[in-house]
């Protein structure tokens, strides 16, 4: 795969190629691969470490030249892909902003649990939200129809209210994705109280911004507090599909909180998309590791892989599901 990468171009990549989303799922499915077998083995640390170091041998060997601003870092305590690290074949300056998330769902990976994904996006360099030492983003995600009209400071049963309007739904037609944490009990119990569905999920809150993005997905909203680098990857994906995505920075643990109060960062802030990124030519990858909502997971037969890879071009407006088969050989 490593050698597929470097054949791919010839000098100089540039996001408006139409290969480029091409060259981003081989980063994607080698990771997928690397950890196939640690599926449900409850081994957290190595299926990480796996993705990790297959992920960043194949953006190596791709001629471009990126920094790292959304990666492993101090909370994975990863050596690899942390934030900062310039990473590609190309030459200096860097001329890309790089989020990744080789492995998102570790926990539940390793216990076999659904929507475990492989995921890169990449902007024009300065334009993903740098979000300092926080780890926690609460977001509000939904399609097309509603962005611009959703006052993220209201209470639960209003932006529902207001999107059922926007969707030219009922309230009760509604159905929100919430990762199914403690920390969400009281929202959940707004969003029955208001009326609509709840779509609990153990992990995966990429998954659900994209569901919540695309018209007719069965999923109208995403709602919660996940993982900040999950929010600006995702918002990457929901920027190019022209959707809706509000993000407020929302620490969790006290060494996280503390943190984020001496880097003078304001947690009472709403971003819009256009804030969390600042570029229509962001790009989005992501392979399923263990199946989900957007895809089959990998699998291994008659001696091959076999990946789904889900594509988002955000200079194109266009979105590829990619189905892949590698002998184990190559």
């Amino acid at each position: 795969m490593v050698e597929a990468a470097r054949r791919l171009f010839s000098d100089r990549v540039d996001p408006a190629m139409p290969l480029f989303p091409y060259a981003l799922r081989l980063v994607t499915e080698a990771a997928a691969r690397a950890v196939f077998d640690w599926i449900g083995r409850g081994q957290k640390e190595r299926s990480d470490a796996a993705a990790v170091a297959a992920m960043r041998a194949v953006l190596n060997a791709l001629p471009f030249r990126g920094l790292v601003v959304i990666g492993e870092g101090e909370k994975d305590e990863s050596a690899e892909l942390h934030k900062g690290e310039l990473l590609g074949a190309g030459e200096d300056p860097p001329g890309y902003d790089i989020a990744v998330d080789p492995l998102e769902g570790t926990t539940y990976l390793a216990k076999g649990v659904t929507n475990a994904m492989a995921v890169i996006a990449i902007a024009p360099r300065g334009t993903l939200l740098d979000p300092g030492p926080c780890f926690y983003m609460e977001k509000f995600v939904a399609s097309p129809a509603a962005r611009g009209e959703i006052d993220p400071t209201r209470p639960t049963g209003e932006k529902l209210r207001r999107l059922a309007e926007c969707l030219g739904k009922r309230v009760q037609d509604l159905t929100v994705y919430v990762l199914e944490k403690p920390r969400h009990n009281r929202l959940v119990a707004e969003i029955h109280d208001a009326g609509a569905r709840v779509a609990l999920y153990p992990a995966g809150d990429v998954a659900g911004a994209i569901m919540a993005a695309l018209p007719g997905s069965g999923i109208d909203a995403l709602m919660g507090t996940g993982g900040t680098p999950e929010g600006i990857i995702a918002a990457c994906a929901v920027r190019a599909l022209g959707g809706t995505f509000l993000g407020r920075l929302d620490p969790q643990l006290a060494t996280e909180k503390r943190r984020v109060q001496e880097a003078g960062l304001d947690t009472g802030r709403w971003y819009r998309i256009e804030e969390l990124v600042a570029s229509d030519a962001a790009l989005f990858c992501a392979t399923g590791i263990t199946t989900g909502l957007l895809f089959e997971g990998v699998t291994l037969q008659d001696g091959q892989y076999r990946t789904q890879t889900l594509m988002i071009s955000g200079v194109t407006g266009e979105r590829q599901l990619l189905t892949t088969y590698l002998p184990v050989s190559d």
